[in-house]
């Protein structure tokens, strides 16, 4: 058993949405549901990685041990049936490693900033650039908020700060401490989910943020080659929390992936 909390919507089409570190599944629930309101037919899972959120972290140590609890989650949750992955960040990390256990299952995939097999200091990451600014949009907020939403932030505007508030604060108020410290001390996969991998020939969708400066932007380019029907977006004016800062054209390229998919099986 895998022992991971989850929040679930709808029927039809398993997609399951797995959120970065140290988050929880509020990051993912939030910019997809509003998509899927509009969208029925999918059945939307929102599980909490060990650690994060509700789920517990015991027994927790490494990154392949939260891969490996997130694969028997998705056995637990779909078994054999075909399905639909989305990863933002880490969970964009873990979703690729997925890929390749499950190639014959997974239909389709979509990494919104995802990271990659890289330790901090090797990543190829942009200065942090401030370029939208709304007068008193961080007012109010406490000190430990604030910085919590400046070190990622490029939008500073009152819809910003809510939708972090909403969707971000939660996670990273949620995270045991203990659980992160093991994770990040073996934080790479001892297998590279890019590395000497077979192609994964379904729809796919790469989602980066120009001003990305918790993973940037120019190590996943070489992602296309693994990822032949992959559609691949640098969003200017998006950081890492790229699905807020650009919330229309977020919307507008999941959409069209979801369509991909559905051209798809259609054959």
């Amino acid at each position: 058993m895998s022992g991971m909390v989850y929040q679930e919507f709808g029927e039809g089409v398993p997609l399951i949405a797995v959120h970065g570190w140290p988050v929880d599944h509020h990051i993912v629930q939030g910019c997809l549901e509003p998509i899927f309101e509009a969208r029925p037919g999918y059945r939307r899972i929102y599980p909490d990685l060990p650690g994060q959120g509700a789920s517990s972290g015991a027994g927790v140590a490494s990154s392949d041990d939260v891969l490996d609890a997130l694969d028997a989650f998705i056995e637990e949750q779909v078994g054999q049936e075909p399905f639909l992955l989305v990863g933002e960040s880490y969970g964009g990390l873990l979703t690729r490693a997925i890929v390749n256990r499950r190639p014959d299952q997974v239909r389709g995939v979509a990494l919104i900033c995802p990271s990659v097999a890289l330790p901090y200091t090797e990543r190829t990451v942009p200065a942090l650039q401030v370029l939208r600014r709304q007068p008193g949009a961080l007012d109010g907020l406490s000190a430990e908020v604030v910085e919590n939403f400046t070190a990622l932030a490029v939008v500073h505007t009152a819809e910003a700060v809510r939708r972090f508030l909403a969707d971000v604060q939660p996670g990273l108020a949620a995270a045991d401490p203990e659980t992160v410290q093991r994770v990040e001390a073996k934080l790479i996969l001892s297998v590279d989910p890019d590395r000497d991998q077979p192609v994964f020939d379904g729809p796919s969708l790469i989602l980066l943020g120009r001003q990305d400066n918790a993973v940037g932007y120019r190590d996943q380019l070489p992602l296309l080659e693994r990822y032949p029907h992959a559609s691949l977006a640098v969003l200017d004016v998006a950081g890492h929390n790229l699905q807020i800062e650009q919330q229309t054209l977020f919307a507008a390229l999941v959409n069209e992936w979801l369509d991909r998919v559905e051209a798809d099986d259609q054959g």
